[in-house]
């Protein structure tokens, strides 16, 4: 194994209902354990997330209401995946801006304590995007198999944008061929600001702090945004 471990790490992946991580539930686990010398445990759990699972996410993951309508809820197996981490590194993909969070959040909401403190966080996605190119030039070169002539040239650039575009609607039927399907596809379609720190639900505008997500008219919550802000 290349991998030198100190102690154990546990790689992460959950399916969910969604990407909002407040609203959504998850639907599956996976926890893959790496010991020191090099031994592995696996567990893999469906978990029933008391709401109906959209059919755009059953696509993706392929698991459907049917299939979790007898699994457990998140509260009876989260003792169990505590202790399956227990003294482990967390490890995962994409894992420390969605993964992480989302299994905080769940572990939260049934009242099972679960910290991160002193936990190193490797996430996979941010060695990748570090590593290898993710810029303009190399998605064209990649989806158009043609070189960006005049890079960061504007006009050149947008060129390049808008033909890259047309090759990944060309790749990727799921993203379908209308601006609505492709923004609704990237979870993009009703961006109330760009921090993040606000989502619509149901059409209506909400603050997006995990716990703490409540409703904009709400005249009590807006004072504790207010002292959070101060302090």
């Amino acid at each position: 194994m290349k991998l030198q471990l100190t102690r154990p790490i546990a790689f992460i992946d959950l399916e969910t209902t969604g990407i909002t991580i407040s609203t959504d539930r998850i639907v599956e686990i996976a926890i893959v354990k790496i010991l020191p010398d090099g031994t592995r445990q696996v567990k893999r759990k469906l978990i029933n997330p008391q709401m109906p699972i959209p059919s755009g996410s059953s696509e993706i993951h392929g698991i459907t209401d049917e299939m979790v309508k007898d699994a457990p809820r998140a509260n009876p197996g989260a003792t169990e995946l505590t202790q399956i981490m227990e003294l482990c590194d967390l490890g995962g993909y994409n894992s420390n801006r969605f993964d992480i969070p989302m299994l905080l959040e769940e572990f939260l909401r049934v009242g099972i304590e679960f910290s991160v403190d002193g936990r190193k966080l490797v996430d996979v996605q941010k060695i990748f995007h570090m590593m290898e190119q993710r810029t303009l030039s190399a998605a064209y070169k990649f989806y158009c198999q043609k070189t960006l002539e005049d890079a960061h040239s504007a006009e050149a650039d947008a060129t390049a944008t808008w033909e890259v575009l047309e090759a990944q609607v060309e790749r990727y039927p799921q993203i379908g061929e209308t601006v609505d399907s492709i923004v609704k596809f990237t979870g993009e379609d009703d961006i109330v600001d760009f921090a993040r720190r606000f989502v619509k639900e149901k059409g209506v505008e909400i603050f997006n702090f995990g716990k703490h997500d409540f409703l904009l008219g709400d005249d009590v919550q807006v004072d504790w945004l207010m002292k959070r802000r101060i302090d």
